[in-house]
């Protein structure tokens, strides 16, 4: 089976607003979002699907990232990433289509950060590993390569290969 590859991007700086789901970003997270896409787009890890939090800042990320990036990419939005759980995450990106070999997921701190700590299998990139366990900040990308099935994923199960915080 190739190798699949896995982006975990945690939605960018995002206002306050009345109800929770309906925080925007801030005039920075869209440029954040924004860099988030170019950073992809330079570092040869274009998705082939994206799986986005039904948050509108989650939305609004994916939708200023997906611009840079040179196929459309049409996001599939998902309630369980709002949902916020770990279990929750494993559960959206074991559905992924097996046609799909890079698959990003834009959702919400504390899950992402969590479920990207667990996945680790402790052999990838060391740089990556401590910048990931000084913290998932809002606008970070954790890249995995994943040696089984999404279907297949489970802790310990995937290889941190980079971290980024993109910049405007």
């Amino acid at each position: 089976m190739p190798t699949h590859r896995l982006l975990l991007i945690r939605h960018a700086q995002a206002a306050d607003a009345p109800a929770d789901r309906d925080r925007p970003l801030t005039g920075r997270g869209a440029s954040a979002a924004a860099a988030i896409g170019n950073w992809l787009q330079q570092s040869g890890y274009v998705p082939d699907a994206a799986l986005v939090s039904t948050a509108l800042r989650a939305q609004q990320t994916w939708a200023a990232a997906a611009e840079s990036l040179d196929a459309n990419r049409e996001p599939t939005p998902d309630q369980r990433i709002y949902d916020n759980t770990v279990e929750a995450l494993l559960d959206v990106i074991g559905e992924a289509p097996d046609e799909v070999t890079t698959l990003a997921v834009v959702g919400h701190n504390p899950s992402i950060g969590e479920f990207a700590a667990s996945l680790d299998d402790g052999e990838g990139d060391d740089a990556a590993r401590r910048a990931l366990q000084a913290g998932f900040p809002t606008g970070a990308v954790a890249v995995f390569q994943v040696g089984t099935a999404f279907g297949d994923l489970a802790p310990g199960r995937a290889t941190l290969v980079d971290f980024a915080v993109p910049a405007p």
